[in-house]
């Protein structure tokens, strides 16, 4: 542990012990005072697909329709909607009195704006777009979708809760090209982003939108009433992780969004806070490649470091040796989902032989090119895979640099497309929960859209036949065959490496309650018992 982080953490533990039971409660119960994963930089969340930004977006932004704990759409904008007999025309009717924060009320060109701007960073978003011939609207509450063919899919591509959700925008604001980042933060959530009050790498604030009309059902996800029982929710933005830990054992703030596996044996002593895992299906590392520019642009090269990778060092580095929350997972698609069968080919089965991952590289054509690893030092749950792979290529012999910056810097430097030499990039390491990348419509890691795809912009036409097939399809069986067609040719051109399956833990101070089974840190339906 570092000497910093043992000085704060050991402060923050004497305040808790030494305090008198008066001090332990809440100082004003309106407020909820959290600390995020990492700093917030982008706030469009349209035009990224970080997680910290997700987060924000459903603060402050609603959807025409969510997901509830069984992964069924449901209604939540939307009061409804029809399809035309020939399924080319969708009509989404909006419920009666929603509001943006600005007091303007949600028409259905603001809606239809909002659709067109999203389907254009999308993945699943992007295979709706190619069949539609008009966003538009038929009055004020009814959105009007023209399909040139059936897209029986729709309503699950809208509400699809990981990578780009469908948020709502004032008409005025989802015209802005999808490609630059909205700045003029206006939702129609549960919350208001307090512009004058956000500093980055400091702090965030939120404050109740009392015009927000929650559903009446249970929320459960993204779907149902989403209660805002605060009156204001602080981010207090704290990289470094003893500082966190002291802080919530002191009371000064409410929940860590996430705990550093070293941490977690301090926390669990503590008889103000609670230690838990509100995400049952688990996250999957990854690392993914630059596929633009050398060395990466070469698939015999990426085959080589996936070859190389073991999984284990990483899921051990990532969750403290703590083998209670990870496990091994050598298939592109998560374990524990429907698709998610260890099929690797043979040849890159069993423990790596470093000599044989060098003659691959060689093989494959690698002539010492530079490797920049961009790295996030402020985001434990991700930072470690990083210094993980900046050893494994040093002994590969690659010419390699590892760029520790925070996550914020990470998320802005990996949308540049330029060479490593013009300050671009060629690896960089995240997690998906594994709900998200589960099948060909929603996973952005394995689509090969090129330049029009996820960052890394690996392009493969065989992958978008197959799902483009797979859209299209009915037959579960035929399916389950394309999605392992896609798994194989993944194997074969390594877009991506996946790491393993493993959990990363969240720490609140005991008494709140309303928390969310789900992989993300949802603030409605929160409240003090």
């Amino acid at each position: 542990m570092h000497r910093r982080r043992f000085i704060a953490t050991g402060a923050g533990l004497m305040m808790a012990i030494a305090a008198p039971p008066a001090l332990a409660q809440r100082r004003d119960q309106r407020v909820l005072r959290f600390v995020p994963q990492a700093n917030l930089t982008a706030l469009d969340p349209i035009w990224t697909t970080a997680s910290i930004t997700q987060t924000h977006g459903y603060t402050v932004f609603d959807t025409l329709y969510g997901i509830d704990d069984a992964g069924r759409v449901q209604p939540q904008m939307a009061e409804g909607h029809s399809v035309s007999d020939d399924g080319r025309v969708w009509t989404i009717r909006l419920r009666d009195g929603l509001r943006w924060h600005d007091g303007e009320p949600v028409l259905a060109r603001d809606c239809a704006a909002s659709l067109e701007r999203w389907a254009k960073r999308d993945v699943f978003g992007g295979s709706l777009a190619t069949r539609v011939e008009s966003w538009g609207a038929a009055d004020d509450r009814t959105i009007r979708i023209g399909l040139r063919s059936p897209f029986p899919m729709l309503l699950s591509a809208i509400a699809k809760t990981a990578a780009v959700s469908a948020f709502m925008m004032p008409e005025r604001l989802a015209r802005t090209d999808p490609f630059r980042q909205v700045t003029e933060m206006v939702g129609s959530g549960p919350y208001r982003f307090v512009a004058d009050e956000y500093n980055s790498g400091s702090r965030v604030v939120y404050r109740k939108f009392d015009g927000y009309l929650p559903r009446q059902e249970p929320a459960q996800n993204t779907a149902g009433g989403k209660i805002a029982h605060f009156e204001r929710i602080e981010w207090a933005v704290m990289p470094d992780s003893g500082t966190a830990s002291a802080a919530l054992q002191a009371g000064e703030v409410d929940w860590w969004d996430q705990v550093n596996p070293d941490l977690t044996p301090l926390l669990r002593r503590s008889r103000n806070v609670t230690v838990a895992v509100n995400d049952p299906a688990g996250y999957i590392g990854t690392l993914r490649f630059n596929s633009l520019h050398a060395p990466f642009n070469n698939a015999g090269i990426r085959r080589a470091l996936l070859y190389a990778v073991n999984q284990d060092d990483y899921l051990r580095a990532i969750t403290g040796n703590d083998p209670e929350i990870f496990s091994e997972c050598h298939s592109m698609w998560p374990c524990g989902t429907p698709y998610g069968r260890e099929t690797r080919p043979a040849e890159l089965r069993g423990p790596p032989d470093l000599s044989r991952a060098k003659a691959m590289l060689r093989d494959a054509g690698y002539r010492g090119e530079k490797v920049v690893i961009l790295n996030p030092s402020d985001l434990p749950s991700i930072g470690p895979f990083g210094q993980v792979t900046h050893d494994l290529l040093r002994r590969l012999e690659m010419n390699v640099e590892l760029v520790e910056t925070d996550w914020g810097s990470v998320v802005q430097r990996r949308a540049s497309r330029e060479p490593v030499e013009r300050g671009g990039w060629s690896i960089f390491h995240t997690w998906w929960p594994s709900p998200s990348i589960l099948n060909p419509a929603i996973s952005p890691i394995l689509r090969g859209q090129g330049t029009g795809g996820w960052f890394g912009w690996y392009e493969n036409p065989r992958v978008e036949a197959l799902a483009e097939e797979w859209l299209t399809t009915a037959d579960e069986a035929r399916q389950a065959q394309l999605a392992e067609e896609i798994q194989q040719e993944s194997f074969r051109e390594a877009p991506v490496v996946p790491l393993g399956r493993y959990f990363i833990r969240t720490a609140y101070r005991t008494g709140l309650t309303g928390f969310l089974k789900t992989a993300s840190s949802y603030p409605w339906n929160l409240r003090w018992a």
